[in-house]
């Protein structure tokens, strides 16, 4: 079939691989503008702009696709956008991580007589965590269980039926780096199951979302990365391994902010609790034990500032030979 891909980054990049790789024809791919990114600052394209070029795929990378923008110029790129829809054949529209929104004009040309419409690829088992960033939430939140949802498009935040559901478990060392690649492998296997039958002309059931249990993943914003000790340590340890590897959780250790990656709850009887939010109470073989508002966590790997991720034992040692740092500065 003949597709229009629409999606930004790697989780998108390995949708669209996977659809290639079926022998769909992606005719027309749209992908955010480049972006300043690195050290450098230097424009970077997408994985999606840089799977297109590479198999010559024409891109398009207009900022908006409202036409009644205010700003003149994103109004052009916008109209140009839905001139190119409007003229090239194409059979469905997928849809993944893009960054935009679809207006209904899009939703409509995807809809017209002869073709499929638009589908989309949520990591989520919809409703449960509509929004940005479904992954992070959920390990954020100790969600035992997560998938991925193919949806039929509509012109709301992720309420279109779905048409095939998968599910998985979140393990207890998930981070949302292991989570985002299961699910982006199993949402490119989802969507060339979905382009398969329709290609050979099986009908796909619509169930409509549930009208309970709806929640929304909000973006994950860096102000959220300081860790509040006083937390408990299962709310912690949800939160360290949800923001692996953006924006990273931190704390202040003797005026230096350090970065915790990885974590867990360490068996019972490991350590003894005190009262002091924050203090380091010992070593594991690996990792350095933390006192927090309820509960002991066990800190498995950290990062100095300009220096590599290590283990957290090697990290606070080579801080504090004598191992006389003993606390974590408590959130006021």
């Amino acid at each position: 079939m003949k597709i229009v891909f629409a999606g930004t980054p790697e989780f998108a990049a390995q949708a669209m691989r996977a659809i290639h790789h079926a022998g769909h024809e992606i005719v027309l791919a749209f992908t955010q503008p480049d972006r300043r990114a690195g050290r450098g600052m230097h424009l970077q394209a997408s994985p999606v702009k840089e799977f297109a070029k590479e198999n010559h795929i024409p891109v398009l990378q207009p900022e908006t696709l409202k036409v009644n923008h205010a700003d003149p110029a994103k109004r052009v790129q916008a109209l140009e956008a839905y001139q190119r829809l409007s003229e090239i054949e194409f059979d469905a529209m997928v849809v993944v991580a893009y960054g935009l929104i679809l207006p209904q004009e899009v939703l409509d040309i995807a809809q017209k007589p002869g073709r499929h419409g638009s589908f989309n690829i949520h990591a989520s088992l919809l409703p449960r965590w509509r929004g940005a960033a479904p992954i992070q939430r959920a390990i954020e939140a100790g969600d035992a269980k997560t998938g991925v949802c193919i949806m039929q498009m509509d012109a709301g935040l992720d309420t279109g039926d779905t048409v095939l559901v998968a599910d998985l478990e979140v393990t207890s060392a998930e981070t949302s780096e292991s989570l985002h690649d299961r699910l982006a492998d199993l949402g490119a296997k989802l969507i060339v199951d979905v382009l398969r039958d329709l290609q050979e002309g099986k009908s796909v059931n619509r169930t409509p979302q549930p009208t309970t249990g709806i929640t929304y993943a909000e973006k994950i914003l860096k102000t959220e990365a300081e860790i509040d000790w006083h937390l408990s340590a299962k709310q912690i340890d949800f939160r360290i391994r949800a923001f692996n590897p953006f924006p990273g959780a931190t704390s202040t250790l003797e005026g230096q902010a350090i970065k915790f990656w990885n974590s867990r709850i360490p068996n019972a009887g490991v350590c003894t609790e005190t009262s002091n939010i924050g203090e380091r109470l010992g070593f594991s073989e690996d990792g350095v034990y933390v006192q927090c508002g309820k509960g002991v966590i066990e800190v498995l790997e950290m990062q100095k500032p300009g220096g590599k991720r290590m283990s957290a034992k090697t990290c606070i040692q080579s801080m504090d030979p004598s191992e006389k740092l003993l606390r974590f500065q408590a959130k006021e």
